[in-house]
Order: C-alpha cells, then structure tokens, then sequence
C-alpha cells in the first residue's frame, strides 16, 4: 500500500512563502506545512493556517541557519546579538554534542519553540527540523522529549531511498548521501522509542528546492510501498530573503508543481492515497 504525505517546509519564513502554502492547498495537493515559530512572517503565517481548518501544520524546528525563539542574551552560546543561528553544520554539531553549557542552552531554545507553537492555538501535527538537524542525536532527543510535552505525535525521518530517484531521472548516490540513510536508523529509534510514529521514506532531499512537474511527476511512478513524505519549498515569488538564503533554489516551479493537475494523475495512477501525519497517528 502506498500512502503519501504532501507536505512544505518553511512556512513563517515570508509572506511569499505563507500565501504559496494557502494556494496550493486549497487549489492543489498541499496538506501539510511545517512552520518557524520565529519566521520573520510566523504572524501571517498562523493567520493563513487558522482560516484553512484542513491544513495540518507542525514545527520546523530551528537549530542552525534561522532566527531563534528566546532572546540572546539568554542563550548567548548558541546565538549573537542578532539572534540568528549559524550556518555551520559541522561546529554546531560538535558543540551540540560535547559541551553541556551549549546543551542546556539548546534544550531551552526547542521547549520555547514549542512552547511558541502551543501558542498559536494550532494543532501540533508532527515535527521535523531546519536542515534536517533533528538527525543530531542531541538535537533529535530535545525535540522529542518537548514534543511529547507538548502532544507531539509525529516525527519526519528523512530517509530518501536511492532507487526511486535512479528511476525517475538522472540522480547521483554519493558517499554522503549513504551516510546520512545510516543516521536515519537513530532517530527513528529515538521516536519509535517514544511512542511517536514516522515515515518510512522521504522524498526532497536529493532534489530540494528543484522539485519540479517533471520530477516528481516522474517520482510519483516509482513511489515505494509504505508511507513517504514528499517535502516542498514552496513561494509566490523570490523575494530578497529566499534569494539570500537558497539562491539556487527553484521555489515558484515548486509552487507551480503542488498546483500541477499532472502531480495529482500520477499519484493516482500509481496507486498512491494522500494522507496526512494527523491521520497515521490516529491509525497507529
């Protein structure tokens, strides 16, 4: 059986963003949004998600690249004055990792984040993290033991198996790509260990922010048997922001492709039924 959440990252970030997630749920396939409680547009974002009583949204927490919750001064080993989180993966991850001080810092900054989602009034639908950082052991157990604080019932695995992708087009495999599949195997631990269900496959990775028609329409042929989640970045237009943060980034095609009629026939021509994480945990 195939089941397949259609879902887009970075709601909050602009408004851009915001009204490209209202449109393609309400005229497309979107079900489900993943929101930065701190995004310089999380306002419009919450006002969107409110009069779209369907569309199930979650936290995309964030540790690295984006703006944090709490204010500086009270977690100064994780942010400076401008209170936005580095870009450097692997520093963050060995100071997340081996110093406690960072540590206790960095538990406080994810129960705010969803103790700020709490606030919204919004229904917790799942969780997963910018950049996919929930894969760091530390930054993974934080998220799930808040969550769980917090009514979190679902958490994404960003495992995106190779074979699909050499099916629908030209895909690479690299070492790195190998690696981060292994790392996969402990986070689901970690959230299968809490009672939290997941994905079994994930799709977005390899082609993130170049999720085209033709892609992921070619993709909805080799879906695998199983639930996947198939992740979008999603805007109207590219405004400075997205220009500074993904300049490569192709978000007005991935727009277009979650509107696209041919993403919804190839779905149903392989069999696929759209879900939504609210809907697997109820059936867990």
């Amino acid at each position: 059986m195939k089941r397949v959440i259609i879902s887009a990252d970075d709601f909050g970030l602009s408004e851009e963003v915001n009204e490209a997630v209202e449109i393609a749920h309400r005229d497309g396939l979107l079900s489900t949004a993943s929101l930065m409680v701190a995004g310089p547009a999380a306002e419009d974002a919450i006002r969107r998600a409110k009069r779209l009583p369907d569309l199930r949204v979650g936290l995309h927490l964030v540790a690295i690249e984006g703006p944090a919750t709490l204010p500086p001064a009270e977690i100064p080993l994780l942010v400076p004055q401008d209170g936005q989180f580095p870009s450097d993966q692997l520093k963050l991850g060995i100071e997340y990792f081996f110093r406690p001080a960072v540590r206790r810092e960095l538990a406080a900054e994810i129960e705010a984040q969803f103790r700020a989602f709490s606030r919204t009034g919004l229904a917790l639908d799942h969780a997963n993290a910018h950049k996919h950082m929930h894969l760091h052991p530390t930054v993974g157990r934080y998220m799930i033991e808040s969550g769980l604080r917090h009514g979190l019932r679902a958490v994404r695995v960003p495992l995106e198996p190779p074979e699909p992708l050499f099916a629908a087009g030209t895909y690479a495999d690299t070492l790195g790509d190998a690696a981060l599949r292994r790392w996969t195997r402990l986070l689901r631990h970690q959230a299968h260990k809490a009672g939290l269900v997941t994905n079994d496959w994930c799709f977005g990775l390899a082609w993130s922010g170049h999720m085209t028609t033709e892609r992921v329409s070619a993709l909805a042929a080799h879906l695998p048997d199983g639930l996947s989640e198939i992740y979008f970045h999603p805007a109207t237009a590219k405004n400075r922001l997205l220009q500074r943060l993904m300049p490569t980034y192709e978000h007005v095609a991935e727009f277009e492709t979650l509107c696209s009629p041919g993403l919804r026939a190839g779905l149903r021509h392989a069999g696929a039924t759209p879900t939504t994480w609210t809907d697997v945990a109820r059936a867990a």
